[in-house]
């Protein structure tokens, strides 16, 4: 059975022998109902500012979302199609917008917030031109008058509200975040607890606060500072569920986040469950799936089983082709806008300092095809050649070389390093189709032959003038934390990823840390 550690009482002590199930006495059961007494009576104090979320109806999101949706297209398209002098406007607009609003649900665009994202503004765009297509053969099948034209000016603010709104949801989800926080209790093998315990602290960029954990079996959590208020037995018992209450009770937990593993899985994990949410209490199991976002998971049921369909990375398709053309078009735009700075930094680069304007190196682009990649010159010019008498003071680890003050960057380099502009001639790489505007950083020759398989990975992409290492610290993070990021762009990038990187770089460059 379990064991509950209660503070200020004189109920403790395990409830089974070594974690080994026993027969249920008098004595027991009235051990449980003076438990259930005290869960009925947390003693835990909980700070007013992290005061748990009011839970919400199911369906209510979905059903307002919906609504929202129709109206934002029916209403305008009504208008326009009045004032168009169409006929019968009101029956074409009331039709478009019940196609959009069951399009979008067939979608999962009313999908809770928790499951996933409700697509984004490139979901919504895919999703009107189906619209369009959708509209298209209804049109020509019911040999409908409405002018085509006028039909897709018509459903245009359709797609603006819908934009609008999920934007405005994303910033009423950021500006709540740090203040609408979820208390989790965690429950799991030691190994499962210490894991998800420390990617869940490593990180602030989510609603999850860790607040306690219950083991399961005789193994303690290696965490340190983990509040344990309780432990279950290595076998199933028949107070599990009362032991897991216990402690979230004791808590105020808002979510109970159990890591599955070979002493909780299938049919106790299942009753855990049903405990759980005969109680109110909301429950999410860990995935040993890492690095892969929500909008690649599709889950089904099959004979029983709960399937996660995991997409495969975006590897061409629209997106890609989209992805190219706005790295041509934002590189030749750039350039254009960017060409008096351009031109002063390389006067001041030639007269700072002897040696070439532009630094050119030979890096590793996508599938490891080496490419010259260009910079402007923040070195002396026999930077290469000094490269190997400073190998020891080497700050960083991996095959990377940085050195936080390295002898070698001249002080006109030193400001264009921190401020990023050494790497706008990059431009021209990304013009000619060798580099992206968003992808992982080229490595050098002599440091991709040392890729292990999982670092190569990162070749898999084109490499880009930013991201995730450029917002994330840069030279500051270790070669590891690097690849991570890397590996997570790889297998999730897409083109509204990419446009909220290069937003994120703006605020990157600004503050300059981490840039040496």
């Amino acid at each position: 059975m379990g064991h509950v550690e209660i503070p200020e009482t004189d109920i403790s002590g395990p409830v089974g022998l070594r974690g080994a199930p026993r027969p249920r006495t008098a004595a027991s059961r009235n051990r449980t109902a003076a438990l259930e007494q005290l869960w009925r009576a947390p003693t835990a104090e909980r700070d007013p500012a992290e005061r748990a979320p009011a839970r919400r109806k199911p369906g209510h999101r979905p059903s307002v979302g919906a609504l929202t949706d129709l109206i934002g297209l029916a209403g305008p398209a009504w208008l326009l199609l009045h004032l168009g002098e169409q006929p019968r406007p009101w029956l074409a607009a009331a039709v478009a917008g019940a196609v959009w609003t069951g399009l979008r649900g067939a979608r999962g665009r009313y999908a809770d917030p928790v499951r996933g994202e409700a697509g984004g503004a490139f979901g919504a765009l895919g999703d009107w031109l189906v619209l369009l297509g959708t509209l298209a053969v209804l049109h020509a099948a019911a040999g409908g008058s409405v002018d085509p034209a006028t039909a897709v000016v018509a459903v245009a603010p359709g797609l603006l509200v819908v934009t609008a709104v999920e934007g405005l949801r994303r910033w009423a989800r950021t500006a709540r975040r740090g203040r609408a926080v979820r208390r989790v209790l965690l429950v799991g093998e030691a190994a499962g607890l210490d894991r998800a315990a420390e990617l869940l602290n490593s990180r602030t960029d989510h609603d999850y606060r860790l607040i306690a954990a219950i083991p399961v079996g005789p193994a303690r959590p290696g965490y340190e500072g983990l509040q344990v208020p309780g432990r279950l037995a290595s076998a199933p018992a028949d107070d599990d569920v009362t032991t897991v209450l216990g402690g979230a009770y004791a808590h105020e937990a808002d979510l109970v986040l159990v890591a599955p593993g070979p002493q909780l899985t299938g049919d106790r994990l299942r009753r855990l469950g049903w405990g759980l949410h005969d109680a109110g209490v909301a429950l999410s199991v860990v995935s040993e799936l890492s690095g892969v976002t929500a909008g690649r998971v599709r889950p089904v049921t099959a004979a029983g089983l709960t399937l996660l369909h995991i997409a495969p990375p975006l590897r061409g398709g629209p997106q890609g082709v989209l992805k190219a053309a706005l790295d041509r078009s934002g590189a030749l735009f750039g350039l254009l806008v960017l060409s008096p700075l351009l031109l002063a930094v390389a006067l001041c680069v030639r007269f700072s300092s002897r040696g070439p304007v532009f630094h050119r190196q030979v890096r590793q682009g996508q599938h490891n095809r080496p490419f010259t990649m260009w910079k402007f010159r923040t070195m002396v010019a026999d930077a290469e050649a000094r490269k190997e008498q400073l190998t020891e003071d080497n700050e960083v680890d991996g095959p990377l070389f940085k050195m936080r003050r390295d002898p070698r960057v001249t002080p006109v380099g030193r400001t264009l390093r921190r401020t990023s502009i050494d790497e706008l001639p990059q431009l021209f790489n990304v013009l000619l189709g060798q580099m992206s505007l968003v992808g992982p950083r080229p490595p050098l020759p002599e440091e991709a032959s040392r890729y292990d398989e999982r670092e190569h990975r990162r070749l898999a992409v084109k490499p880009g003038l930013t991201g995730l290492w450029q917002v994330s610290g840069r030279s500051d993070l270790s070669w590891q934390e690097t690849v991570s990021l890397d590996l997570w762009y790889v297998d999730n990038w897409s083109v509204a990823t990419d446009m909220g990187l290069l937003a994120r770089t703006v605020r990157a460059v600004t503050d300059g840390r981490g840039a040496y």
